[in-house]
């Protein structure tokens, strides 16, 4: 009877020796991930020095803004000069054009038909003002030998006189008849860029009706409008920079020529920039804004990047000897040329101030200034950190496998028990 009572005695002091021993590897493997943790929490950063900038003086631009948008300096809106039937269109938007080649086509059917008889009617005068000639020379040869009277040779010379008229006039209308047979044919002025096309395949186009327009894709210009009392600070030469809607770069151009008269609706002054540095957009009629540099002065600035926007206030992190230091800076205004910004307070000259910060800094970080690694350009913890996190890592691993060790032999040593 105390057989049975006495084997589930065991079972239980068995189960308990293994939960406890359980335990005890579980709370230490705890304890040390916490002072691992610790460890790297406290270990400096790296800095390289791709990772920030030293605060200096630079030229910060100022002037009157300007907006405007991208024009071809050279555009031809070919229009009809003949009434006709529209043939075929040979070139569509967008396509390479040279000078001379046949944009548009016309019906020359009839010009065909004037222009012949314009010929015909030349040839015609031709021959009557030869036959003339012909007529006056034998007349004078009768008047020296006294068989012509002096009126019939007047008469003969005034007729060879209007017939040399009509063949002048048969020459013009043959000239005209030809311009007219031309006219037929819409020819590029230059080479450039079919930029707009009006009509279509059997339309009738009508004198004056526009056909086509192309420009020339190199010649292209900002075409910019400035405020009536900034007028006086524009001078020809100076730099603009300025940006293109479309175009996430920044363009250069220069002043070229500014209108001596002002709009009479808006009363704004336009001004013609050229691009500098041949960079062009490739597409006209493209909305720009930028700003005239027509002053420069000498103030520190700080990089977009580095500014941390909280409400109203900028905030950067400064590197104070070997530690981060979240410093309140006031901003004063912005460069027109590389974006940066003017600092009124907060940072002096030579001041170092991180690049790009991260959202995980804390005041007071501790850092350490290290050479370049793989490139630079990241803010990464030391290897002091690394290897204490590996070693932590390490050690988790191998108490776990002890967890588990233990597990299996007090399982084993509880079946042993219960079998008995």
């Amino acid at each position: 009877m105390l057989r049975p009572s006495l084997l589930i005695l065991a079972l239980c002091l068995t189960l308990t020796l293994s939960l406890s021993g359980c335990k005890k590897p579980a709370a230490s493997a705890s304890a040390s991930a916490s002072a691992s943790a610790n460890s790297v929490a406290k270990s400096p950063f790296q800095i390289t020095p791709e990772d920030y900038v030293v605060i200096q003086s630079n030229a910060l631009a100022s002037g009157p803004a300007i907006t405007g948008s991208i024009q071809p300096e050279r555009r031809a809106d070919l229009r009809a000069e003949v009434s006709a039937i529209v043939l075929q269109v040979m070139r569509e938007n967008g396509e390479m054009v040279k000078r001379g080649d046949v944009l548009v086509r016309l019906d020359e059917t009839s010009f065909r038909d004037q222009l012949v008889s314009a010929e015909q009617g030349e040839r015609a005068a031709q021959q009557s003002l030869d036959q003339a000639e012909r007529q006056l020379t034998r007349l004078k040869t009768l008047r020296a030998s006294g068989m012509a009277s002096m009126q019939a040779l007047e008469d003969t010379e005034i007729r060879r006189n209007n017939l040399q008229s009509e063949l002048v006039a048969a020459k013009a209308r043959v000239v005209g008849a030809r311009l007219q047979m031309q006219r037929t044919e819409i020819r590029a002025p230059f080479d450039g860029i079919v930029s707009e096309r009006k009509v279509s395949n059997g339309d009738t186009a009508q004198v004056g009706k526009e056909m086509v327009k192309v420009i020339d894709p190199n010649s292209l210009r900002f075409q910019g409008l400035i405020s009536a009392d900034m007028v006086n600070t524009v001078k020809v030469g100076q730099a603009v920079s300025f940006k293109i809607n479309g175009y996430e770069q920044q363009f250069a151009g220069k002043v070229k020529r500014v209108d001596p008269a002002a709009n009479a609706t808006t009363r704004q002054v336009e001004v013609l920039v050229d691009f500098v540095d041949g960079k062009q957009p490739r597409v006209a009629g493209l909305y720009a804004e930028g700003r005239i540099e027509a002053a420069s002065t000498q103030v520190l600035t700080v990089v977009n990047s580095a500014l941390i926007r909280e409400g109203d206030k900028a905030y950067v992190w400064v590197i104070n000897q070997n530690t981060l230091r979240k410093t309140l800076i006031e901003l004063g205004a912005r460069d027109i040329r590389r974006g940066d910004y003017a600092i009124r307070s907060g940072l002096n000259m030579g001041d170092k101030v991180l690049r790009q910060p991260q959202s995980t800094f804390k005041d007071g970080d501790p850092l350490r200034l290290v050479a370049s690694v793989n490139g630079g350009n990241f803010v990464v913890p030391s290897s002091a950190s690394a290897s204490a996190s590996a070693s932590a890592s390490a050690s988790a691993s191998a108490q776990a496998n002890a967890i588990g060790k233990a597990d299996k032999e007090s399982t084993g040593g509880a079946a042993t028990a219960a079998g008995k």
